[in-house]
């Protein structure tokens, strides 16, 4: 479904990405690890649009979209939620997503009662999907840090994306709150059938959801494989997993 080929941008003389290579296949769940500086946010910027390569190729679906802009990216099927919060705290949980799902079919608020009604269930739906169906009238900015993650991932599926991108997504949370955002990535991965690709210091979080994990160093992809094959990698075990991971 994405494949990123020798990708690279820098910063002034920086290699923020030196000519990695990421392939994610339909339906998989995919991670990167890697410690902060390695390059997963700047990978991420520059498959979803925010940023251009200065050389690569990234493809989706067997289709180049290197340099695209971000809405025609989006348009495409690829959707992200951001490691800084992105949404209007002073609209309410339920406006936030309708905002999202009306940006989706290109529409302004002046619609016909029956579109009207459909999109708030639309909207409804989608907040019951990730359990914030009973906070839909609160202000977004008075929610919890975790229910703040799980309504930037409500957003991100307004625009009813193939491939949902997710960076750091249980960053800060309580345990408990984890644990709900990782039932929630398997179900959108096995009941809504979503291709999901996510960055994550959480080793147990990632080696319990993810089928496939990329390993980022200094801008570049040491490895990608199967759970066995990164736990048994011996640049691996030394640079993030430690000696328990043998």
């Amino acid at each position: 479904m994405l494949q990123a080929q020798e990708v690279g941008k820098s910063f002034d003389g920086f290699k923020a990405v030196n000519g990695a290579d990421l392939q994610v296949e339909r339906r998989e769940i995919v991670a990167i690890i890697g410690p902060n500086g390695a390059g997963k946010t700047t990978l991420f910027n520059l498959i979803t649009g925010q940023l251009k390569p200065d050389y690569g190729k990234i493809t989706f679906k067997g289709e180049e979209i290197t340099g695209l802009p971000p809405f025609e990216i989006c348009r495409k099927g690829i959707s992200r939620s951001f490691q800084v919060e992105n949404f209007f705290p002073r609209l309410s949980v339920f406006e936030n997503v309708e905002v999202s799902v009306l940006a989706q079919k290109r529409r302004s608020y002046s619609l016909l009662p029956a579109v009207r009604k459909q999109l708030i269930e639309e909207s409804q739906e989608m907040l019951r999907s990730i359990g914030l169906i009973k906070k839909s009238r609160i202000t977004s900015g008075l929610l919890s840090h975790g229910d703040r993650k799980l309504l930037e991932i409500a957003i991100a599926l307004a625009s009813k994306p193939e491939l949902l991108i997710l960076d750091e997504p249980t960053a800060g949370m309580s345990p408990e709150e984890t644990e709900v955002t990782i039932q929630l990535i398997k179900h959108l991965s096995v009941k809504m059938g979503l291709t999901i690709l996510f960055c994550e210091h959480n080793m147990d979080l990632v080696f319990s959801i993810a089928h496939r994990i990329m390993v980022m160093r200094q801008g570049r992809s040491i490895i990608q494989g199967n759970l066995d094959e990164v736990r048994n990698n011996h640049e691996v075990q030394e640079a993030y997993l430690g000696e328990s991971q043998k």
